[in-house]
This record gives C-alpha cells, sequence and structure tokens, in this order.
C-alpha cells in the first residue's frame, strides 16, 4: 500500500513538474515576444525603465520555470533525493520572489493612472520628433490604437513647446485618422485634420482605448498568475513527501 502511494505521489509530482514546465516555456516566450516585438510595444517598454526590467524579469522567470519543471520531472521519475531537494530549494525561492513582485505591483500601481501618463505626456511629448524615444513611442502607440493623447486631442492644447503653424491645431499628425492603422497608412485628409475639423482626427483617449483592449489580457494574466502559483506550491508539498517516502 505505502509502494503504490509512493507510486502515485511519484506520477503527481511529474505531472505538477509537466505544468511548471508549461508555464515556464509560456512566461519565456511571452518575454521573448514583448522584447522583440515589431508592432510598436517593444518601444513602450524600452521608454520606461520599470516595464523594461519587467520584462526581462518575465524572460528571466520563464527560463527558471523551464528548467525547474524539467528537473524536477527528472527528479520525480528517477526518484532522486538530491534533485528532489534543490527542486524544492529553488522553487520555494521562485515562489517567494513572484509574491513580492505581486505584492510590489499592487502597491505601486498608482504609477499606471491616467493622470500620471498625462503629467508625463505633458512634460516630455515633442510632437514628430521621431529621435526623441517617448514622442517616438507615443506616436506609434497613437497610430497603432487609433487614439490621441491620454484623454484625448485636448491634451496637447497645454503643451506650450509644441511647435505648429498658425493654419494648425495643436493636434499631432499621429491624431489624424489613417487608411490603415500603421505608419504607412494613409492619411485621410491630413490637411483638415490639422486645421482642426473633428470628423479626421481619432477623437478618443488611449489610456481608454488601450485599457479596453488589454482588459481581457489582464484577467487572463492574473488568473494564469495565481494558477502558476497555486501550482508551484503544489509541486513542493509533492516533492517534500516524496523526498521523505524514498529510502
Amino acid at each position: 500500500m505505502e509502494g503504490d502511494c509512493l507510486s502515485c505521489m511519484k506520477y503527481l509530482m511529474f505531472l505538477f513538474n509537466f505544468f511548471i514546465f508549461l508555464g515556464g516555456a509560456c512566461l519565456l516566450g511571452l518575454g521573448i515576444w514583448v522584447i522583440v516585438d515589431p508592432t510598436g510595444f517593444r518601444e513602450i517598454v524600452a521608454a520606461n525603465p520599470l516595464l523594461f526590467t519587467g520584462a526581462y524579469i518575465m524572460l528571466a522567470m520563464g527560463a527558471m520555470l523551464f528548467l525547474l519543471g524539467f528537473l524536477g520531472c527528472c527528479g520525480a521519475i528517477r526518484e532522486n533525493k538530491c534533485l528532489l531537494l534543490f527542486f524544492f530549494m529553488f522553487i520555494l525561492l521562485i515562489f517567494l520572489a513572484e509574491l513580492s513582485a505581486a505584492i510590489l505591483a499592487f502597491i505601486f500601481r498608482e504609477n499606471l493612472t491616467r493622470e500620471f501618463f498625462t503629467k508625463e505626456l505633458k512634460k516630455h511629448y515633442q510632437r514628430n520628433n521621431d529621435t526623441d524615444v517617448f514622442s517616438s513611442t507615443w506616436n506609434s502607440v497613437m497610430i497603432t490604437f487609433a487614439c490621441c493623447g491620454v484623454n484625448g486631442p485636448e491634451d496637447f492644447e497645454d503643451i506650450r513647446h509644441l511647435p505648429y503653424s498658425s493654419l494648425e491645431k495643436a493636434i499631432p499628425e499621429a491624431c489624424c485618422q489613417r487608411e490603415l492603422q500603421s505608419r504607412e497608412g494613409m492619411f485621410v485628409n491630413k490637411e483638415a485634420c490639422l486645421a482642426g475639423i473633428e470628423r479626421f482626427q481619432n477623437r478618443q483617449g488611449c489610456y481608454t482605448v488601450i485599457l479596453n483592449s488589454f482588459e481581457t489580457y489582464v484577467y487572463l494574466a492574473g488568473a494564469l498568475a495565481i494558477g502558476v502559483l497555486a501550482i508551484e506550491l503544489f509541486a513542493m508539498i509533492f516533492a517534500m513527501c516524496l523526498f521523505r517516502g524514498i529510502q
């Protein structure tokens, strides 16, 4: 009976580690996509040191979970006490690091408010200056998501250092409607847009558009994170039980 219980524990341990292996592969793939993505998200990450660091942390965590799941599977199948102990200590450190990161993300969530982005836009935005990373990033975001500013075109009215002629309003070219939402897309009517005719402008703010676009994925990522933490916890329990059961 004890042997059957140990065998069951071994295969459950293998199953949990297989899920950790898959979770690590997903995080690794997501981290690589964020860093090399050519659609403009890469510039957003590069412009924000916090996001830039987070992307590489995600990449490192994915690689560690990928390797850890593989080692856990090997330790369970071969009933190797050394591998199981190493697995337990390593996954405990990862579990505590992920828990700490989640707590810090919750504490500093106010840095991602509408007011924060509005303040940063008015302070650093330089219109069509593509040599400036911040401005180029915002232009890419506004073109990709067919939006304008954080709250709307009115955000640019208070930016006094924006150069524009007397025939143009403060709205930048990136806020003008295009036939295709990319930098190569043709303007519907650029002159009318810059002259202030609203029907040729993207009037909706980027904060609302992006929030609506990623709302589903945020909940999915949160559910995935909770699932990964639960799997890691059960894997540690099974690893210790299997460790104590091996003669």
